[in-house]
């Protein structure tokens, strides 16, 4: 399958980032050490022994065409001397720099000769068979630079099979480096990681050499790519220190290369233009001092340093001159003109001197660039390069309100994508397309056209995870504006018809799960959809849909009709008002403004469906927030006499698919665990042991405390027995950055990764799944917007129906209380979750000492809450 990283990575990872990846040759290495080096036995070439070794140097040099003409010379006397043998060497030599020379054609011409020649040598001997080996490698670098990655991996496999029947070391070890690489086309950056990391494994008793270079320098772009820039840099760090020993400074100039894309993803600008200069420097290619040239150009306008934008600029012009038509020219092209195009974007607002690339900042430019980038492509029959030229020159047109070009090279685009079946380029051109279509007026076929990117992002889901942001296109930037500008087409009309409000709500549903793939860097949730009757029969579910003009609210009501609600509140407000509002919920705060702001959103988001709520007879509200909203307790909603909890239950939901309906448990065993004294820089929780105690005596029950609350022993006990409630009362904090969401017991930050472990045998079916999860002491990241995916995604990976846990850092004694009344509603009264979690809210809301939101709202229920 196609991917929408090919259309994304394979074309932008490769040449902004990371320049087009070289696959490694085995048949061509510095090393008198590698066997792959030497003349074949046996082969004379008359007057010229030296030919290949000549060859070798050059290219060894970045002198491509130098060695282009050594070799042909030295093919010339082997055909004269009429030696197969030696003729399917020197071409398999020839078809290696010709991919290096981007001359595709060439190369396939010279390595179809080697594979016809090596098949009419019989019988087959171990060296035919390794020259065969060769051949393969080649011609799996001719399927990748095709496009056609899942092909390379078929033929590399073949040639691996080869190397290891052989015992060949080094031509295994090459052949798994271009596998590793292949991956990481298709996306498939943990197999990528896994499989090179085996092969490192196996090269630390080998002595260095230039391959031991490649494949550090390999893992270190795979663990770039993974989001791990730390361990990027120390493995690429490794590399570079073995090239300046034994490799030349064309391979140098490469990991240097790569160092600076690390230093860039970890905010050090500075230093990834000097490793960016000091590659440029050593370079002897055009195609590598091109590829440098263009992230020093991205990083120079990210900055606004627009006097060394324009010197970049005017270095890439004779650059992609000196390039070849080749599908990397087409891409190198393309990356340039969006470069441009973003330097269009830069408002000028008097602040800033733009007069260096003042001439840049008009379409001509730009189209003339991506014109040549789509006559290359054409004459060299790259089509899947050509709709991708094509999607971009239309880009430029709409971005400059020339909508009938946009229009047409964006379908013309569109039809290309589809002819190859690149689901990648037909998800974003589509996209395009039905944005073009809409900015037009043409918003039923805009509709329509949105619909078949919709489509392509749902197949391609397990392929759009995120890694490094600037080497996917980001999600929020790319991905996440498809979903939402085809919501907002649907929910034009004042009375959307209920297929338009199906459909936005599967859509809204559909990015919901997304973003959590988004959250994990993995596309992790298996979904179990329900239907809300299936749920409660009293709940209803409310989807605020937050987009740039206005909020859009579905209801879904037990009558299986949608309703629909508009607030034309723009964006800005809302998000102005929440943040008044959030701030508010501090305990000496002016209660009247925590009221006066608590009233507007009440007013936008429950009073115009208030009154359907109360005929419908209405007892649970579940809210699926989006965006900021994730974090606004809505228990707090105010109406000016009550709060919305003293008339309903609430819970909240990332989507109905991913928590399925649970079972009313009779018999409720408990697991609690939890750290009432303070542990690695964490104040000591004194409420803790009697929230403990009391908790304990509700129901059979397990506990691990202090000492004895550590990682091994949780996984002991949560592994060998079944518990429909854990309940952790311990420190802990949900972000947005995975990395910084944990759990902290007596010996160590328990992280996600970790839960994975914990809760293992559950995912995979030994024993029941976790009806509810409790962390009692836990928040989300101050002023992380996105904090609660770290809450569900505690909960999405302990495999849990439903979690209990808080917004914000809560008073340790009125914690207890609220733990104390909602296991007193849940296991004495058999209440569901949702009523336990708000009896026990209303009971603090009575205490005098807690009357204020700030103790009881904080407390959310995510999931299931029956």
């Amino acid at each position: 399958m196609k991917l929408f990283l090919i259309g994304v990575m394979a074309l932008l990872a490769s040449v902004i980032l990371h320049g087009f990846q070289k696959p490694v040759n085995a048949e061509i290495s510095l090393h008198s050490d590698d066997p792959h080096r030497q003349i074949p036995e046996g082969v004379q070439f008359g007057d010229r022994p030296n030919l290949l070794q000549q060859g070798q140097q050059y290219y060894a040099n970045g002198q491509i065409s130098q060695s282009i003409t050594a070799w042909q010379s030295a093919l010339e006397v082997a055909e004269a001397q009429s030696s197969n043998t030696a003729r399917i060497q020197t071409l398999n030599f020839l078809t290696s720099a010709y991919i290096d020379a981007g001359d595709l054609d060439a190369a396939t011409t010279s390595n179809t000769e080697s594979v016809t020649l090596i098949e009419s040598i019989q019988p087959q001997t171990v060296q035919t068979q390794s020259l065969f080996a060769q051949a393969l490698n080649s011609r799996g670098m001719l399927d990748l630079l095709s496009g056609n990655a899942e092909q390379a991996l078929i033929t590399w496999q073949q040639a691996r099979a080869i190397y290891q029947q052989n015992n060949d070391v080094t031509g295994t070890i090459t052949v798994g480096i271009n596998q590793a690489q292949a991956f990481q086309s298709l996306g498939q950056y943990r197999k990528a990681k896994t499989t090179i990391e085996a092969l490192v494994d196996s090269l630390d008793t080998r002595d260095n050499d230039l391959l031991k270079v490649r494949a550090l320098k390999t893992l270190g772009v795979v663990l770039q790519n993974l989001g791990e820039p730390v361990d990027s840099k120390a493995v690429l760090d490794k590399s570079w220190e073995l090239s300046r020993e034994i490799a030349g400074d064309a391979e140098t100039a490469e990991i240097l290369f790569d160092l600076g894309n690390v230093a860039k993803d970890l905010d050090r600008f500075d230093i990834a233009q000097e490793y960016y200069e000091t590659a440029v420097s050593l370079a002897s290619s055009p195609a590598r001092k091109l590829d440098t040239r263009l992230n020093q150009l991205r990083l120079a306008l990210q900055l606004q340093q627009f006097t060394s934008a324009r010197q970049y600029i005017d270095d890439i012009y004779p650059l992609l001159d000196a390039l070849p038509a080749s599908r990397p020219k087409s891409y190198a092209v393309i990356n340039f003109a969006e470069s441009l195009l973003r330097l269009n974007q830069v408002e000028d607002n008097g602040d800033i001197d733009l007069s260096a690339v003042a001439e840049f900042r008009q379409p001509q430019p730009i189209v003339e660039l991506l014109k040549v980038a789509v006559n290359d492509s054409v004459n060299i029959q790259d089509t899947e390069a050509q709709a991708y030229a094509l999607h971009q020159l239309g880009k430029v047109y709409l971005q400059f309100n020339r909508l009938g070009e946009a229009q047409r090279l964006t379908a013309q685009s569109l039809d290309l994508a589809q002819l190859i079946n690149a689901d990648d380029l037909v998800a974003r051109s589509a996209s395009q397309l039905a944005e073009t279509l809409s900015a037009a007026g043409d918003q039923e076929q805009a509709i329509a056209t949105y619909e078949i990117a919709f489509q392509k992002l749902q197949a391609l889901r397990r392929d759009l995870v995120a890694v490094n942001a600037d080497v996917q296109f980001e999600f929020k930037e790319n991905i996440e504006p498809v979903y939402r500008n085809y919501v907002d087409l649907l929910l034009k009309d004042e009375q959307p018809t209920q297929a338009a409000l199906k459909q936005a709500r599967s859509v809204m549903e559909a990015l919901q799960l997304a973003e959590l793939d988004d959250y994990f860097r993995d596309a992790c949730l298996d979904t179990h959809p329900v239907s809300l009757e299936d749920v409660d029969s009293t709940a209803a579910i409310i989807y605020p849909i937050l987009l740039d003009n206005r909020m859009e609210i579905i209801v879904s009501l037990p009558d299986k009709t949608l309703r629909n609600y508009k607030t034309r509140v723009p964006l800005e407000e809302l998000e102005f008002n929440f943040d008044l509002f959030y701030s508010s919920f501090s305990p000496g705060y002016p209660r009247d403004r925590h009221w006066r702001y608590s009233q507007k959103f009440y007013s936008w988001l429950i009073e115009p469906l208030e009154a359907e709520l109360f005929e419908q007879q209405i007892k649970t509200l579940v809210f699926i927030p989006d965006r900021f909203l994730k974090n606004l307790p809505m228990s707090a909603l105010y109406d000016g006499e009550q709060y919305l909890i003293e008339k309903f239950g609430v819970a909240i939901s990332p989507g109905l698919q991913l928590f399925p309906q649970g079972e009313r448990q009779q018999n409720l065993n408990l697991f609690v665990g939890g750290l009432s004294e303070a542990r690695q820089g964490f104040d000591s929780l004194p409420g803790v042991d009697k929230e403990i105690d009391i908790i304990a005596q509700k129901s059979n029950s397990k506990v691990l405390r202090n000492q004895n609350f550590t990682y091994d022993q949780l996984i002991d006990t949560i592994n060998n027995q079944s518990f429909p409630v854990v309940h952790l009362a311990t420190h802990g904090q949900f972000s947005s950055n995975p990395d910084e969401t944990f759990l902290l017991a007596w010996d160590q930050h328990i992280s996600l990764d970790k839960f994975d472990t914990l809760f293992e045998k559950r995912r995979l079916g030994i024993l029941e799944p976790i009806e509810l999860l409790v962390m009692s002491a836990c928040q989300t990241a101050s002023g992380d917007d996105r904090a609660v995916l770290g809450l569900s995604g505690f909960a999405l990976r302990s495999g849990a129906k439903s979690t209990l846990g808080s917004l914000w850092p809560v008073s340790d004694e009125s914690t207890t209380e609220l733990m104390i009344q909602f296991y007193q509603q849940l296991v004495e009264k058999q209440s569901t979750k949702a009523e336990a979690l708000r009896q026990a809210q209303l009971e603090l809301l009575r205490n005098s000492s807690y009357t204020h939101p700030y103790f009881w709202s904080a407390f959310i229920l995510v999931g299931n809450w029956s």
